[in-house]
């Protein structure tokens, strides 16, 4: 067995999550929402943005674009199904500040823009703006490692789901 054999026979099984937006990567359990930060919908990170694009953290396909722009769901190409929602509460702005850029059901790949929102105006409004993504399905996992407590661009990784 050559080096480059060990190498790759010992590489981890990890699939990538990538960040879907720039900012400081946090513990989920930072989110005051309980629904979030209790891990009442799955395992995840939570992001305080400092971007206003959010883009498909993997190859997938959008389940559900909430009309309100507010949050997104996706099934990854590997099995994970993934919530992303901008802020606290803000669906009860109805789409105020939100610009949707993918559709129910379509095709997405790592990177792609999927929502557009104006950060400072949901600050100015009062908005918790914290970004959870979670993943729903997380006991289809052994493993969720959260990279957290660091600043990221968007595409950096940020979680590591393992089967």
């Amino acid at each position: 067995m050559g080096i480059f054999d060990k190498l790759f026979s010992s590489k981890s099984k990890e699939i990538p999550l990538v960040a879907p937006l720039s900012g400081e990567v946090v513990s989920i359990r930072e989110v005051s929402d309980p629904t979030f930060g209790q891990e009442i919908l799955g395992k995840g990170v939570a992001i305080r943005p400092t971007s206003n694009r959010v883009l498909a953290p993997c190859d997938g396909v959008i389940e559900m674009m909430f009309d309100t722009g507010h949050a997104v769901s996706l099934t990854s190409d590997t099995g994970a199904e993934i919530l992303i929602h901008i802020g606290l509460e803000t669906v009860t702005l109805k789409g105020k500040h939100f610009t949707i850029h993918a559709k129910n059901g379509e095709r997405v790949r790592t990177g792609q823009l999927l929502i557009e929102f104006e950060r400072e105006a949901l600050i100015a409004e009062g908005f918790d703006i914290i970004t959870p993504m979670v993943i729903c399905n997380s006991d289809a996992f052994h493993t969720i490692t959260p990279y957290i407590n660091k600043t990221v661009s968007a595409g950096e990784l940020v979680l590591g789901l393992e089967k």
